[in-house]
C-alpha cells in the first residue's frame, strides 16, 4: 500500500509516490521490502528482525531505521505486535508482517485531516494512534484495583486475589517498559541528528513524548497502588489469623482451670468429703460457671475479645 501525504493520506500507485512531488508512506510486507528496497533509494538494505522485542530507532548516514514492539493492551500476555520502518526526508516505509501497522495507517486515513501536511505530522499521528485508548485501559485497571481494595476491606476478597494483583502488576510492568522505550524513541526523533525533519515541526514529537511521559507516570502510580493493595490484603489476612489465635487462646485459658477441676475430682480418693456431700455436684457446677464468667469479664476488660 502506498500513500501520498497531502491534506490526508491518499492512496496512490508506486510511481506516483516516487515522483518526488510530495512525501509518501509505504506499508509493505517483509517479502515486498526485500524485493523492492533498492527502488526507494534510501541507501540501505535493512535486515528485518523477526522478533525485535524492543522499540528503537537507529540513525544512519542518510536514513533513520528502527523497529516497534507494541504490546496488545487487552492481551498483554500475548506476543507483541512487531514491525520495522525506514525513513528519510522523502518518506517512510513501514515493513509490517502481522497487519498491525497497516491497521494504524488505515485509521489515520479515516480520521485525520491536516492543514499543513508533512511527514512529521503523519509520523507523530502514527505514534499517537498506538497509544490511543491507553488512558481508558489504565482507568479500567485502576477501577479493578479499587474494587479489589474494597472487597478486601469488607472481607469479600477471594482466595485468588493475590494472583490477580500479581497479574495486574505484570501488565503494568510490560506497559512501563513499553512507555520507557517509546519515550526514548520520541526523544531520538526530536534530536533530529540527520536533519530529516524540519525544525519548526519537531514540537510534534515533543508533544508525543510529553503524553507518553504522563502515561508512564500513571503506570508507576498504579504499580504503587497495586503494591499497597497487596500489602493491605496480607495485613487483613494477618489480622484474621491473629483473631483466630486469640479466640483459641481464650478458649484454652478458660478450660485450663475446668480441666484441673475434672482431673482433681476424677482421682476418686476414698476420703474426699465432697464425694459424699449432697452439695458437691452443684458446688462444682457453680464454681465452673463462675470461672467461665470471671474469665470472660477479664478478657473483655483487657480487650482480648
Amino acid at each position: 500500500m502506498f500513500y501520498r501525504i497531502e491534506e490526508t493520506l491518499k492512496e496512490a500507485a508506486f510511481e506516483e509516490v516516487m515522483d518526488g512531488s510530495c512525501q509518501y508512506v509505504a506499508v509493505l510486507t517483509p517479502e515486498e521490502w526485500r524485493q523492492n528496497w533498492e527502488k526507494f533509494q534510501m541507501g540501505i538494505e535493512m535486515e528485518i528482525e523477526r522478533h525485535p522485542h524492543t522499540t528503537k530507532a537507529e540513525v544512519n548516514y542518510d536514513s533513520l531505521t528502527g523497529a516497534f514492539s507494541v504490546p496488545d493492551r487487552w492481551e498483554l500476555t500475548e506476543r507483541d505486535h512487531e514491525f520495522a520502518f525506514a525513513l528519510d526526508e522523502k518518506g517512510i516505509v513501514i515493513i509490517d508482517e502481522d497487519g498491525y501497522a497497516r491497521k494504524l495507517v488505515q485509521k489515520i486515513v479515516k480520521t485525520k485531516r491536516w492543514r499543513v501536511p508533512s511527514l512529521e505530522r503523519f509520523f507523530s499521528d502514527f505514534l499517537e494512534t498506538m497509544i490511543r485508548g491507553d488512558s481508558t485501559f489504565l482507568e479500567a485497571l485502576e477501577d479493578e484495583i479499587s474494587r479489589i481494595e474494597e472487597d478486601i476491606l469488607e472481607g469479600r476478597a477471594q482466595k485468588d486475589v493475590l494472583s490477580r494483583i500479581a497479574d495486574i502488576r505484570g501488565d503494568l510492568l510490560a506497559l512501563r517498559i513499553h512507555y520507557e522505550q517509546m519515550i526514548d524513541f520520541g526523544q531520538e526523533l526530536s534530536s533530529n541528528d540527520n536533519a530529516f525533519f524540519k525544525e519548526d515541526k519537531l514540537h510534534y514529537f515533543d508533544n508525543y513524548v510529553n503524553r507518553v511521559t504522563r502515561l508512564l507516570d500513571i503506570v508507576n502510580s498504579l504499580r504503587d497502588y497495586s503494591v499497597q493493595t497487596r500489602d493491605l490484603y496480607q495485613s487483613q489476612l494477618a489480622v484474621r489469623q491473629n483473631n483466630t489465635v486469640t479466640v483459641l487462646t481464650v478458649v484454652t485459658t478458660i478450660f485450663m482451670p475446668l480441666t484441673l477441676i475434672v482431673g482433681w475430682y476424677g482421682m476418686n480418693f476414698k476420703y474426699m468429703p465432697e464425694l459424699e456431700s449432697p452439695l458437691g455436684y452443684p458446688l462444682v457446677i457453680i464454681v465452673s460457671v463462675a470461672i467461665i464468667v470471671v474469665s470472660l469479664i477479664y478478657f473483655k476488660y483487657k480487650k482480648w475479645l
